[in-house]
């Protein structure tokens, strides 16, 4: 199928309402990607399971997932996203290996984001050690879809807080990456409070935990990276301000460089309210 030029170069609509029914039917069917915010948020993964599951393996189960998302009536965003993931999960639990690898990898590689989404929480294997979690979830980490890369951290975020010394351990490898996505990752997925997910209160409480991770990065040169440190801090300082402060004095004395000093910037946004 040819999409045309003005579709596949598109800059997206601002609200759901403003998106051509074209672009939602070619959305829904999993045949482009989301250009914004405003189109990720507007597929109907129940659509998106009817076009898709039967091409990529799933046509046997395809009946029943439907239906487990009907009758639970969630369509669109993150918690559509995690409940898909869960039940091709279920799913392939009597599946041999070789196949649920085959049927994982289609949905890593899928042309649609949506569904490289689902396979990010796919693949949830309790036995797994946080370190193959982590390695399963790399390439969603350094995907080229901003969405993508969200959702990568939101699923392993809930792993990576029961651990959180280990957690460090691990990430301080990616926070060295040569990839800005993956160094990011190694801060945004323990954020503090975070974006649509739950709080790591241990790190409200004790953000100095991360500062192996938040070190490496203090001067990154990738204004992506950047604001993710200067984000991490900022939710740090909403439970302890004077730590932030501190930190960020001893970074301008350590580092005199635009960098840092944009991430120090971003860091005491919320003190400097309360100033």
């Amino acid at each position: 199928m040819v999409i045309r030029e003005e579709i596949l170069n598109r800059k997206g609509a601002r609200k759901t309402s403003e998106i051509p029914a074209e672009v939602m039917r070619l959305l829904n069917q999993g045949k482009i990607e989301s250009v914004n915010l405003t189109e990720w948020l507007a597929v109907n993964h129940i659509s998106l399971l009817k076009s898709v599951l039967p091409s990529i393996g799933f046509e046997g189960a395809s009946a029943w997932i439907i239906s487990e998302m009907e009758k639970r009536n969630v369509k669109t965003g993150t918690k559509a996203i995690r409940m898909v993931g869960a039940l091709l999960d279920q799913v392939m639990m009597g599946e041999r290996d070789e196949r649920k690898t085959k049927l994982t990898g289609k949905c890593s590689h899928h042309l649609s984001d949506s569904v490289r989404c689902w396979a990010a929480f796919m693949n949830k294997n309790r036995n797994d050690s946080l370190q193959d979690k982590l390695s399963y979830i790399r390439p969603f980490a350094a995907d080229h879809h901003f969405c993508v890369r969200e959702i990568a951290w939101m699923s392993v975020r809930e792993d990576l807080s029961q651990d959180i010394e280990k957690s460090v351990e691990l990430l301080m490898d990616w926070a060295k990456s040569d990839d800005e996505n993956i160094r990011r990752f190694a801060v945004e997925s323990l954020r503090p409070r975070g974006v649509w997910t739950k709080h790591i209160e241990r790190l409200k409480q004790e953000p100095r935990l991360a500062l192996p991770i938040l070190n490496l990065l203090k001067s990154d040169p990738s204004k992506y990276v950047q604001d993710s440190v200067g984000n991490w801090l900022n939710d740090a300082s909403k439970t302890q301000p004077d730590w932030v402060i501190r930190l960020c004095d001893q970074w301008e004395k350590e580092s005199d460089t635009k960098a840092t000093a944009r991430i120090i910037k971003k860091a005491k946004r919320t003190i400097m309210k309360k100033c």
